[in-house]
């Protein structure tokens, strides 16, 4: 507490004290001396602050305190002149407790950076500065540590909270080989970390550069306090003009000047903006200042990139297409093996598929990979090629499979991985880069929070981004812009309103910038998105669009009910003051007891329940365990309109034990999971969900995908010993046809609601 403001106000408090027991000892002279002293000394202070102001021609109510305190000296009121210093001085030290408390969440990113490293060399550990790493060094993290630079698990395993970063409280765990960020804490054991970036360029000092650009912003929201404060001046010089005018009495005009001092709204507004900027980093989001808090809280339109931010970014596989007698999972077990050693973007949604499957790989042999195009090696002794059918299968002909594959991508937006075995073309892998579970149920929440249009903005083709736009229910798509293009977008619908621009990457960087607020989706701190945008959501989820609107606009309407209730609180005060009904004195205490309550309220935008729908760690796990289920079980759900266009080509005992082995999955894994699903998870959705139940329709998706389970088997148990003769496939296809369908909208649906689930405080 060494700042100048508290140690004026302990002044002024002790001179208050001093005149007071003074007085108590019918020490009236020495006791007037005190007061006149604490007066004069904040009367000095506050008049060299408001000559100041003057000089860079900013007037405030200040003015009121100097001309209150100059007056009670004059009128011999010492008693209210020294309260009058005491709640100036008590308001501003009040102001800066709040403007620290408000800060601490942005501060302590900044405190909690590490300033040393180890690095390991041969058997010992140096420890270095962290300015020091150079990418490619070896550090060793200990337990309870700050990761300090961004680099690869390169040793065991990491348990990282990231919870200063994004807010999540769940510990992520990284295997070897997986990337890790700075600025997350070692939960667990120590373990070894290539570098791959410098301090300076890591995610961690990226995010201290956008907190210190947060609190060196001032809102305009402040300079609409400011004039505020100007008509309030204006009211107060006038009220006690005409109080002594009209009654005579300066003792009246003192009165209504002390009520008025220190005017609440200098007081209010920072404190409730400040207050919103912290709580929004306390849920990783970063906001650049009051002027974009203020200016997100009144967006009416906004405008979604869609790859990475409508979209996760992260392909996967959606189906896999048999060409031939070699079954899905050795296509899928080939292809992974081979790709352990590309760093194609699809290799990560391939491996992950094997990994669904619980196929274990190999280590390939003779590996070759053609960049762009495909990669090759040695699995078993046979040679798998896996990429674009030319480099897998030169010279293939096009037969209606791949006809079928051709006809499904265009369709739906999807890619193609062919592979290949020995040279002979086996199969395809058909990838998507799938809409974030979360994203249509956020998209319905912000129009419920008064954004009144969205749009989205895509360099993809018409078709696929017209796919994404239904989906997600959008108002329009701009399909196949350029970054330049996307800029003319943001130009067109700001004719709608305030417009936010929600983007993830350097393509995205100018219609942020121009936008009347930019959101970064899910940045890394030290990208140009980051940079150009206002807002920054450090966590890669979509519903902390929703979440940062939501603060916003509690923290405008808490500043806005703070300004508004300290000026008429004070109004009311100096019409009773210019009426006679309440002395100097008594006028002083009543507005210390007004600059205090409207501060109080102002801090309650630290506070408040946690934006969005929150769920306790038990239930994120069942959540997490029912969507690991899925992921599991989508890979046998996506061979159902394989099977049922094969059918008729693969020999009767095969098709009788593949059918027979799909009723055995129906019954012993999904109609189970789906069990369990109804009886635990659903029950927890619609508490959460208090007044909205979107379970009823799921519960209905059941008894239809039991149905259909049923018929399948009693068509399975009727087959003759010989196969499925013609009416059986006919039957058999519609019910895998129906299936397939039911299930791949059932689990979507569910994979939003356990997006909401997941979203542990």
């Amino acid at each position: 507490m060494s700042h100048p403001k508290f140690i004026l106000l302990a002044a002024a408090l002790l001179g208050l004290a001093a005149g007071l027991v003074m007085r108590g000892f019918d020490a009236q002279a020495a006791s007037d001396v005190a007061f006149a002293v604490v007066t004069g000394l904040v009367l000095l202070t506050a008049a060299v602050s408001v000559g100041r102001k003057l000089l860079r021609r900013e007037l405030g109510v200040d003015v009121i305190a100097v001309l209150a305190m100059a007056g009670s000296l004059l009128l011999g009121q010492y008693l209210a002149g020294a309260i009058i210093a005491v709640m100036l001085t008590g308001g501003s030290a009040l102001e800066q407790y709040a403007i620290a408390r408000a800060r601490r969440e942005l501060s302590a990113l900044i405190s909690r950076a590490p300033r040393i490293a180890h690095r390991r060399r041969a058997d010992a550990l140096i420890d270095v500065p962290v300015d020091q790493i150079s990418p490619g060094d070896s550090l060793v993290v200990k337990p309870g540590e700050v990761v300090p630079v961004d680099g690869i698990i390169s040793s065991g395993s990491a348990v990282l909270d990231e919870s200063s970063l994004t807010g999540e409280s769940r510990p992520v765990i990284l295997e070897a080989g997986m990337p890790a960020r700075s600025g997350g804490s070692n939960s667990g054991g120590p373990f070894e970390l290539l570098v791959t970036a410098t301090a300076s360029q890591s995610t961690y000092a990226g995010i201290i550069r956008l907190v210190q650009a947060a609190e060196a912003s001032k809102a305009p929201f402040e300079r609409l306090a400011d004039r505020y404060a100007l008509l309030f001046l204006v009211l107060t010089l006038v009220l006690a003009s005409l109080a002594w005018l009209l009654e005579g009495s300066s003792l009246r005009a003192l009165a209504v000047l002390v009520v008025a001092t220190p005017c609440p709204l200098i007081l209010a507004a920072p404190a409730a903006i400040i207050a919103g900027i912290s709580r929004a980093a306390r849920h990783g989001i970063i906001i650049k200042g009051g002027a974009p808090l203020e200016t997100l809280a009144r967006t009416r339109v906004l405008l979604l990139d869609k790859t990475g931010t409508a979209t996760s970014a992260r392909p996967e596989v959606i189906a896999v297409e048999t060409f031939g007698g070699v079954s899905s999972d050795e296509i899928v077990r080939g292809a992974a093996s081979v790709e352990q050693l590309s760093v194609h973007p699809y290799a990560p949604a391939i491996l992950a598929e094997a990994r669904n499957r619980k196929l274990a790989l190999v280590f390939p042999a003779n590996v070759q990979e053609q960049m762009g195009t495909g990669i090759c090696g040695e699995v078993d002794g046979r040679r798998v090629a896996v990429g674009q059918r030319e480099f897998v299968a030169p010279g293939a002909p096009r037969t209606p499979e791949l006809r079928s594959v051709e006809l499904r991508t265009a369709a739906d937006g999807s890619a193609s991985v062919f592979v290949s075995i020995d040279g002979a073309l086996v199969g395809a892998l058909l990838l998507q880069d799938p809409i974030r579970p979360e994203a249509p149920r956020t998209l319905r929440s912000l129009r419920a929070i008064g954004i009144e249009h969205i749009h989205l903005v895509t360099g993809d083709h018409p078709d696929v981004a017209e796919l994404v736009g239904d989906a997600l229910g959008v108002d329009r798509v701009f399909a196949e812009r350029a970054p330049e293009e996307k800029v003319d977008v943001v130009r067109l619908v700001r004719s709608e309103g305030v417009t936010a621009m929600v983007g993830d990457g350097i393509n995205d960087a100018p219609a942020l910038a121009l936008a009347d607020v930019g959101i970064a989706m899910g940045a890394r701190g030290a990208t140009a998105a980051s940079e150009a945008a206002d807002v920054v959501l450090v966590s890669d989820r979509f519903y902390g669009i929703a979440d940062a609107i939501r603060i916003a606009q509690r923290t405008r309407r808490i500043a806005l009910e703070s300004v508004v209730a300290g000026m008429c609180l004070s109004v009311v005060a100096m019409g009773l003051a210019a009426a006679g009904f309440i002395a100097p004195v008594d006028g002083a205490l009543l507005q210390e007891a007004i600059d205090i309550v409207v501060i109080l309220n102002a801090l309650r935008a630290l506070g408040g329940r946690a934006p969005g729908i929150s769920s306790s760690p038990e239930t994120a796990g069942m959540a997490e365990r029912l969507a690991t289920s899925h992921r599991a079980l989508r890979p046998k759900i996506g061979e159902l309109p394989a099977l049922a266009v094969h059918l008729d080509e693969l020999p009767a005992a095969e098709a009788r034990s593949r059918l027979e082995e799909l009723q055995q999955m129906l019954e012993k894994e999904l109609l189970p999971h789906e069990d369990e699903e109804q009886r635990a998870a659903y029950p927890l959705i619609e508490k959460l969900l208090a007044g909205e139940n979107p379970t009823g329709p799921l519960v209905q998706t059941h008894y239809e995908i039991r149905r259909l389970s049923r018929l399948l088997g009693r068509l399975v148990r009727q087959l003759p010993p010989s196969g499925p003769a013609t009416e059986d496939l006919r039957d058999i296809r519609r019910v895998l046809y129906g299936l397939h369908a039911i299930l791949t909208l059932h689990f979507a649906q569910e994979d939003e609601l356990y997006s909401l689930l997941n979203e542990a405080p």
